[in-house]
């Protein structure tokens, strides 16, 4: 579990740690991985982003700083990181995970966890995205996660795919447990909430609406055919979401990248229904709180990020549903022609 690892405080995991040991020489049970880019998770990259008003070079210091500090990517605001991908240098002999030297993987562990140290000052990005082309190593453990990267895709694009796969993996399995439910999907044109949505599809929805917040994202989407309805409206604003979803939604799925989304889901959702909350920016006061002033009999769910299986789900959606490609694609940005 990387308890060794914990430089302080002492008797914690190390995603609780305050700062953990990045030292390159692995025990019998690490994974040494050489870092080629870290991906942000969207909620940390926006609040890195407005901090420092878009600002790329502070953006960048502030990213070095944390890692610095800390030994791992572990934004104190969100309290969230990212993932990574690399390719492995040297395995532990007691190493479980199935890797060989020169793999080529994605940590499918959150970085706020995982021991990270960058040798490069990350000159080569640009603060602009939440895509960070890296030098440096990472650590994983025994009971860390880690994909070999899919030679069919390009690797901004198999990066991005994974950083979300929790998201669709558990969409389908709580879509799947129900007779043919309805889902609204906050965030529907989003790399998670694209997914999601797909994914649900392909579970026995009986109808999908994805909710987004512009015009803009509302004909992108509604041009995939991803939902059968889209409808527009801000996820922070309870009444509007719920006026925009009409009869409340059986299944719920909270893919935005912001803080203050948690009752409009709860609102959108019918008596006896699962709000499935996947966004780092979700309160769990807010939601408890605001679920029991609203007297609202819902089953919430926090996606974990783990689901076994989770990242041939979405590689799996990826492949078979052409809409999805292209949104993959755009937004990982000038890179994806690698």
């Amino acid at each position: 579990m990387g308890l060794h690892r914990v430089l302080e405080p002492a008797g914690v995991l190390p995603q609780a740690a305050a700062r953990l040991d990045t030292d390159p020489a692995i025990r019998p049970d690490e994974v040494r991985v050489r870092v080629e880019r870290l991906n942000l998770d969207a909620a940390s990259y926006r609040q890195l982003h407005t901090a420092h008003g878009g600002d790329p070079d502070a953006i960048r210091a502030e990213v070095l700083r944390i890692i610095g500090e800390r030994g791992k990517m572990h934004n104190p605001v969100t309290g969230s990181g990212g993932m990574l991908v690399g390719t492995v240098e040297e395995v532990g002999p007691d190493s479980p995970l199935g890797l060989e030297p020169g793999d080529r993987v994605a940590t499918l562990v959150s970085l706020t966890l995982t021991p990270l140290a960058v040798t490069d000052g990350l000159a080569r990005w640009d603060g602009r995205s939440e895509q960070v082309p890296a030098d440096g190593h990472a650590i994983l453990f025994a009971r860390s996660i880690a994909a070999v990267l899919p030679g069919d895709l390009p690797m901004p694009v198999a990066l991005a795919v994974m950083d979300v796969c929790g998201a669709p993996a558990l969409t389908e399995r709580v879509v799947a447990a129900r007779e043919r439910p309805v889902v609204a999907v906050l965030g529907g044109a989003g790399k998670s909430g694209s997914l999601s949505l797909a994914a649900a599809r392909r579970a026995g929805a009986s109808r999908t609406i994805g909710l987004v917040p512009t015009a803009e994202e509302e004909e992108r989407l509604a041009a995939t055919g991803l939902a059968d309805t889209v409808v527009r409206a801000d996820a922070r604003d309870p009444v509007a979401v719920a006026a925009a979803i009409g009869e409340p939604a059986d299944v719920t799925v909270v893919c935005v990248d912001v803080p203050g989304c948690e009752h409009g889901a709860i609102l959108a959702t019918a008596r006896g229904g699962t709000v499935v909350f996947f966004s780092m920016a979700t309160s769990f006061s807010a939601a408890a709180l605001g679920a029991e002033g609203l007297a609202a009999d819902v089953t919430m769910l926090i996606g974990n990020g783990y689901v076994p299986g989770h990242a041939e789900t979405a590689l799996g959606l990826l492949r078979s549903e052409p809409a999805l490609l292209p949104l993959f694609t755009a937004r990982a940005g000038a890179d994806s022609a690698e």
